[in-house]
């Protein structure tokens, strides 16, 4: 379409002698058109708006009053139902590409005579107010941890006056998540605002009546009040209320889809280097909010204390089987802890052992429940005096690390049948790989099952652990000391 600019401008350069052909193509217009204009006399926008119909209305006025008493009685319906019912009821009358023409026709209806639509309320924000939290899933950017899964949440903290953010990457959506990942954006900004404001997450709330009837948990409180903060949270249902947290999860994950695919890959050697690629990412867009993020530190309180701990301390027994029930997931301890009371330190990534004020044990944690994390180098050594409980232990499956174990044990049952003989024969094997080095005994394995040997475990002791040959004797004689006498007399 030609603009009132185009026209005035081509217009103009007439008035100072150029020819109309000139004008239009400095100006990018057809000539035609522009002489259109010069004899109408006014510009494109002054035009006579178009009040009549071109063609004829190819819908009968009989068949468009029914259609449009049913749209009345449920304005719910789509244009498509509508004309397929239309179309049902008169099959000769129309056809399947008019249906453009009869959404244009349910959409006019909708805008003179439809419902009214909710309004939506801009907001202006306060610096320094409050802070917005929320978890957002990361999975879809791909991104692994030396070949496998990186952990698929970050706990984004935004400021929605200054939008300036902050990210944690986690495993859940938790308390300890929020713990850890609150205090680590306002240990950073080294100020808190009034409010920390989120949704109705099981993270920070919990149901006490209906669906919209939710209070907050008791260590969610705890937090905010060692912060002094106040909690927010917005209504059931109502996620526009956190829309600046919503909008700016969608902005990070671009950014970060963006920066993975100038770095040629989204695979990191651990969480540390994905997470310093976040922070990065986060920092590069914080840049441009400095000027706002200054203003709103302004009007925010200085962060004084010390942070919270980012763990959870359970005072738990240590099971007769080495074991401890934490969160409906079963791990092994040291079996030196059998029967004694130790303190376990829950992360939101991992589980501390202590004992005597020392921590005994550190392990990755299990997500969700129903789950166990049996560690063959905590049980083996009784195990190998009670073979014969290998064979319906609960927790066997542990027992094989990799699966050149497994085929190690299925090759000696093939070979000496199940029973504890063949138990006894793996178990020993196991328990050298404990004392031993891991690698070397699954090497062993896999060249001694090579053109289907069978790997029995004095043969795999005599490759891990080679006899060592006697030191040799030499005689290498008494020296001369006439030599350093003619050496001094050469001197």
């Amino acid at each position: 379409m030609v603009e009132d600019t185009q026209v005035s401008k081509a217009m103009t350069l007439m008035k100072k002698g150029l020819s109309l052909t000139k004008a239009a193509m400095k100006t990018a217009m057809d000539p035609r058109t522009l002489r259109k204009y010069v004899k109408l006399g006014r510009l494109p926008s002054q035009r006579e708006r178009r009040h009549w119909r071109t063609r004829k209305d190819p819908f009968d006025a009989e068949h468009v009053a029914w259609a449009y008493a049913l749209w009345r009685d449920e304005p719910s319906l789509e244009a498509k139902t509508l004309f397929d019912a239309l179309r049902e009821r008169h099959p000769d009358c129309y056809a399947e590409g008019q249906l453009r023409t009869f959404q244009r026709r349910i959409e006019r209806w909708r805008a003179t005579e439809g419902p009214p639509k909710e309004v939506w309320f801009a907001q202006d924000h306060r610096p320094g107010e409050a802070a917005q939290t929320d978890f957002t899933w990361v999975t879809e950017l791909g991104v692994t941890i030396a070949g496998l899964p990186a952990p698929p949440m970050l706990c984004h903290t935004v400021l929605p006056y200054s939008n300036a953010e902050n990210a944690l990457v986690c495993h859940s959506e938790s308390m300890l998540a929020i713990r850890a990942g609150v205090q680590r954006a306002f240990f950073t900004w080294g100020h808190v605002p009034q409010y920390l404001q989120t949704d109705n997450s099981t993270a920070a709330t919990h149901r006490i009546g209906g669906d919209a009837d939710r209070a907050y948990n008791v260590d969610y409180l705890a937090l905010l009040d060692h912060l002094g903060v106040k909690p927010r949270r917005i209504q059931v249902g109502a996620s526009e209320q956190n829309g600046d947290i919503e909008s700016s999860n969608g902005g990070l994950k671009r950014a970060l889809r963006q920066r993975l695919l100038l770095r040629g890959s989204a695979d990191f050697d651990t969480v540390d280097a994905w997470q310093a690629f976040v922070d990065d990412v986060v920092a590069r867009r914080n840049r441009s909010r400095q000027e706002k993020f200054v203003a709103e530190l302004a009007h925010m309180m200085p962060l004084t204390g010390a942070p919270a701990p980012t763990w959870k301390e359970l005072d738990v027994k240590v099971a007769r089987g080495g074991i401890v029930c934490l969160k409906g997931n079963v791990y092994s301890v040291p079996s030196r802890l059998i029967d004694k009371r130790v303190q376990v330190r829950l992360y939101e990534a991992r589980v501390e052992v202590w004992f005597g004020g020392e921590c005994q044990f550190e392990v990755a944690r299990l997500i969700g429940r129903g789950q166990r994390a049996i560690h063959y180098r905590h049980i083996i050594w009784s195990l190998v005096k009670k073979p014969a409980a290998f064979a319906r232990y609960r927790y066997r499956d542990a027992m094989f690390p990799t699966e050149t174990f497994r085929a190690a044990f299925d090759r000696l049952e093939a070979v000496l049948h199940a029973g504890t003989k063949t138990d006894l024969e793996y178990l020993r094997i196991l328990l050298l790989a404990a004392s031993e080095m891991e690698t070397d005994v699954e090497a062993a394995l896999k060249l001694l099952m090579a053109d289907d040997g069978v790997p029995r475990f004095e043969d795999v002791r005599a490759l891990v652990k080679p006899t060592k040959q006697p030191c040799p004797i030499v005689d290498i004689g008494s020296p001369d000391l006439g030599r350093y006498d003619d050496l001094l007399g050469a001197a």
